[in-house]
């Protein structure tokens, strides 16, 4: 067993099955298997997940589009998150004085 993913402990096994599903882009494996999901997102597997696809499809590696990117791209700290809501409360009443 071969691991690609390791942030979702996802194997070459599963990336295959999901192959066989009738996956065919990496976003679609991301979906079913969770390849791409993790803490990384996917800066460690991607090029596995694209190279796997292109030798189980025989497809050239240059027509396997990229992932779609969602922000946050990378990892945010709950610290961060908080330190931007401390203070802007939306839901206080301010009597319509805005």
């Amino acid at each position: 067993m071969k691991i690609i993913c390791r942030c979702q402990d996802v194997t070459e096994e599963e990336i295959i099955a999901a192959l066989r599903q009738g996956a065919t882009t990496i976003d679609e494996i991301r979906r079913l298997v969770r390849a791409g999901m993790g803490s990384c997102q996917g800066r460690t597997c991607r090029r596995l997940v694209s190279q796997i696809i292109s030798r189980e499809l025989k497809t050239p590696g240059s027509e396997i589009y990229p992932p779609t990117f969602r922000p946050p791209n990378r990892p945010v700290s709950f610290s961060l998150i908080n330190a931007e809501l401390d203070g802007h409360n939306d839901n206080e009443d301010d009597g319509g004085k805005k």
